[in-house]
């Protein structure tokens, strides 16, 4: 099955996003990253079910009411949770982590998250990883 596009008309699907999160966490497998903390860096790409996306015609916009649509600062508020609710050895299972709570809402499609740790080698930006997970 083909991975839909986030913003797509022709699947109502709307794009919402969180970018360049940047927190504090508790990650790392080697001895030298357990008991601090590192700067991470999240973003995050939902394809989420847009109620507003009609075939051409004047059909009204869907009503301006927060209840109706992926709240992003609720977003960022989960994935705030997850990073600090204690120590994570991977990459991979904080992204896949933060992936699953989004895709509890029912109108989440597809999920994709990076997470990248800063600040780890000297001569690159950042390390990490990137997940995309679908609703089954």
């Amino acid at each position: 099955m083909e991975t839909p596009r986030f913003a797509d008309a022709g699947l109502a699907l709307r794009h919402v996003f969180l970018r360049d999160l940047l927190l504090d966490a508790a990650i790392g497998v080697y001895a030298s990253e357990h008991g601090r903390r590192q700067r991470i860096r999240v973003n995050v790409d939902l394809a989420v079910e847009d109620d507003g996306a009609r075939p051409l015609s004047r059909a009204p916009v869907g009503r301006d009411a927060l209840s109706r649509v992926v709240d992003y600062a609720a977003v960022a508020e989960r994935v705030r949770a997850i990073v600090s609710a204690g120590h994570v050895r991977l990459v991979e299972t904080l992204a896949e982590r933060i992936a699953e709570t989004c895709l509890e809402d029912p109108r989440v499609v597809v999920a994709r998250v990076r997470v990248e740790k800063l600040d780890i080698l000297p001569d690159a930006a950042s390390v990490g990883v990137e997940v995309e997970r679908r609703r089954r």
